[in-house]
């Protein structure tokens, strides 16, 4: 009985052989394990915080300046366990960033012009905005340099909060906060490389550029060795890493660089299963061979996210939030909060918002884009705010941006709060915005 229950069970859309349900299949487990990856985020954060304003505030600040230092030859690398996470673990977290863009870019949202003119409008938006807001509150001062902290949006977090409003949200409206947090990414590491650089030596820069050539020419002739690729991924975060630009954007490089159309066609593969299941006397290296080609039949960007992503979403940026997280918060801090605080505060919940929604009106607008079906402008609102939550890459950017440790402290707290109310402002528009569906659904029926 139950095997026949099983026969006659038709796959759903996602996990049946359809194009374009193979082509959603990568998009579906990233926004799935970004989600997921999220609640372990809010978690880590907690922690971070409780640890820092408890009786046990010293240690916190005593484990995160521990010194790790590593000797090799005439080389030293010296650096205590904050900088090691953001500047080595945060690597692979922006590999993983580059790898999904580049997949994005070649088979996904990204590569069709006219779906992706609207959420690239609503990330120009969601970034010129907050930037714009923020440098109108706090000027120039030594504060100035902040402007690229609220331009950030965190996927995990952002997607996490969708997620839980489940099918309240339409999926369209899901697919478009990813494309425009995406989009986000390529803007927030462009800010990073080019304006949060120290002083640059060129020679180095030049010997980065000559390992990330070597590794396009190793993809280009099909080498597949773990161990050699890895080689040259460290070599080239060694190599930006001395030469003053931040060595995370080394991880993007290698996660554009690496490819993501297959070797070889599933049919291709599907042709060779069917001679391994009806082959009577193959060698072990005909069927190594075998599982080999039928491995080139996925592209090493969809393996390589498959193998990191759950690492980075679930172990690397949980750990980032610990080590960054730890802010001590006293009344006088809210109670009389400075120019940083509160511009990092409103450029984030209404910066954000404002720049999604007006940018996206007028890409409608002018013709550039349209808004997905099942789409209302109270959807748009609500992802304009929920982007206001920068969280990761905004704590990751403020490390960078203050020379003071005071206004890097104000700006964190000014993160997590527009975090908080981002969150409740969004969830309470997009919730709205359903309710509103839902009636105009019951009305024309």
């Amino acid at each position: 009985m139950a095997e026949g229950r099983l026969a006659s069970a038709q796959p759903s859309f996602l996990h049946s052989e359809r194009l374009l349900a193979r082509a959603a299949q990568p998009l579906v487990r990233f926004v799935h394990v970004e989600a997921a990856g999220g609640i372990v985020l809010v978690v880590a954060t907690v922690a971070a915080l409780v640890w820092a304003n408890s009786p046990w505030a010293d240690s916190y600040t005593t484990f995160w300046r521990t010194a790790v230092r590593v000797d090799v030859g005439t080389y030293r690398f010296e650096e205590d366990l904050a900088h090691l996470v953001n500047d080595l673990l945060m690597g692979l977290f922006f590999l993983v960033v580059g790898m999904e863009i580049k997949r994005e870019l070649v088979a996904g949202e990204l590569r069709d012009p006219r779906a992706v003119a609207l959420p690239a409008f609503a990330a120009l938006g969601g970034m010129v905005v907050p930037a714009a807001v923020y440098v109108l509150i706090v000027g120039g001062d030594a504060g100035g340099r902040g402007w690229g902290v609220p331009m950030a949006t965190d996927i995990a977090f952002a997607l996490g909060v969708v997620a839980l409003l489940g099918s309240r949200v339409p999926p369209p409206v899901k697919l478009l906060l990813l494309t425009l947090a995406i989009i986000d990414d390529i803007g927030a590491i462009a800010v990073i490389a080019v304006f949060y650089t120290s002083a640059v030596d060129v020679r180095m820069i030049a010997v980065a550029v000559g390992i990330a050539l070597l590794v396009a020419v190793i993809h280009r002739i099909d080498v597949t060795s773990g161990v050699v690729i890895m080689g040259l991924g460290l070599l080239l975060w060694l190599a930006v890493y001395e030469s003053g630009i931040h060595p995370t954007i080394a991880g993007v490089v290698m996660g554009l660089l690496t490819p993501a159309v297959a070797r070889q066609t599933e049919l291709e593969a599907e042709e060779i299963v069917d001679v391994l299941e009806t082959g009577d006397d193959l060698s072990a290296a005909e069927v190594r061979a075998a599982a080999g080609a039928i491995r080139g039949s996925v592209s090493a960007c969809d393996r390589l996210i498959d193998a990191l992503h759950p690492w980075t979403s679930f172990v690397i940026v949980p750990v980032f939030a610990l080590a960054n997280a730890g802010i001590v918060l006293s009344g006088d801090t809210l109670a009389t909060p400075s120019s940083v605080l509160v511009g990092v505060g409103v450029a984030l919940v209404a910066g954000k918002l404002v720049g999604v929604a007006a940018f996206s009106w007028l890409a409608v607008r002018v013709g550039f884009g349209r808004l997905p079906t099942g789409t209302r402008w109270g959807h748009v609102l609500g992802i304009g705010d929920l982007a206001g939550i920068g969280f990761t890459v905004s704590l990751f950017i403020a490390g960078l941006a203050y020379e003071s440790s005071e206004l890097e402290a104000d700006a964190k707290v000014g993160i997590l709060l527009a975090a908080v109310v981002a969150t409740v402002v969004g969830t309470a528009i997009l919730l709205a915005t359903s309710r509103r569906a839902a009636a105009a659904g019951h009305s024309d029926g």
